[in-house]
């Protein structure tokens, strides 16, 4: 079974990436807006589930509360016609990503850790840097204290779904 971790921000938050996302995101439906701390990894084994979710819980207990800022618009392109909402890269972020992927929770990573809200993927070039160009006009400012993330795990028809929340700090 795939698994991940993920911080969900406001409601507020989620409500502007969704107003962009129900259009734009071909995963609008399996998936609520969030920033990955943890990419996809495969468990099969239920006794290795058990250890993962208490070296998270370790994790959770260590770490801080920190402040999430949402700063503009961007995209991946030319990796991926990918456009996200870029968060504020803060070492209690990256602390935190970090964790979260080393030690006994250290499994292969595909990308570099870049702290995002995706809003739109699997997009037509012509239709990305339109929508892009709109979004780089556009003011972003948003800025929230994040006190807990999420083990999810996916479901056979692709729709992830949380297992466990965790409290940060103790």
């Amino acid at each position: 079974m795939k698994y991940g971790v993920a911080v969900f921000p406001s409601k507020k938050l989620q409500d502007l990436a969704n107003s962009y996302r129900k259009r734009y995101d071909t995963k609008y439906a399996k998936v609520p807006p969030h920033i990955t701390l943890k990419e996809p990894f495969e468990l099969n084994d239920d006794r290795k589930l058990e250890e993962v979710v208490l070296s998270i819980r370790k994790v959770a207990e260590n770490a801080s509360p920190f402040q999430l800022k949402v700063i503009k618009y961007s995209t991946f392109y030319p990796t991926t016609n990918t456009i996200y909402m870029k968060v504020e890269e803060t070492k209690e972020l990256f602390d935190l990503h970090h964790q979260l992927n080393s030690g006994s929770l250290n499994f292969v990573q595909e990308h570099s850790f870049v702290p995002h809200i995706t809003v739109g993927q699997d997009m037509m070039y012509d239709e990305m840097q339109d929508v892009i160009g709109r979004l780089k006009m556009e003011k972003i400012s948003h800025e929230e204290t994040i006190d807990r993330f999420s083990l999810l795990y996916q479901l056979d028809d692709g729709t992830w779904t949380t297992y466990e929340t965790f409290l940060i700090g103790k």
